[in-house]
């Protein structure tokens, strides 16, 4: 948090955990989970690119493009 309140001080550290957790479900959140979102957002904010969870996923069927071309045929 401290390194959202320092490198991004536009915002408010409210701000800034609000929106890493929209979309989240924050009931029974882990320690853990919570962390790791923070610091997925954080890694969006220094990167300029927004985070995409599905961001994996659109790679790899990028990668095997054969099924779209067997699914044309």
């Amino acid at each position: 948090m401290t390194k959202l309140n320092k490198g991004f001080p536009s915002q408010s550290l409210g701000k800034h955990i609000a929106t890493a957790m929209d979309g989240h479900c924050i009931e029974n959140l882990s320690d853990k989970e919570f962390y790791e979102i923070l610091n997925d957002y954080i890694v969006e904010l220094e990167s300029g690119v927004p985070y995409c969870e599905d961001l994996e996923q659109i790679i790899q069927e990028g990668l095997d493009l054969n099924h779209i071309l067997d699914e044309e045929e």
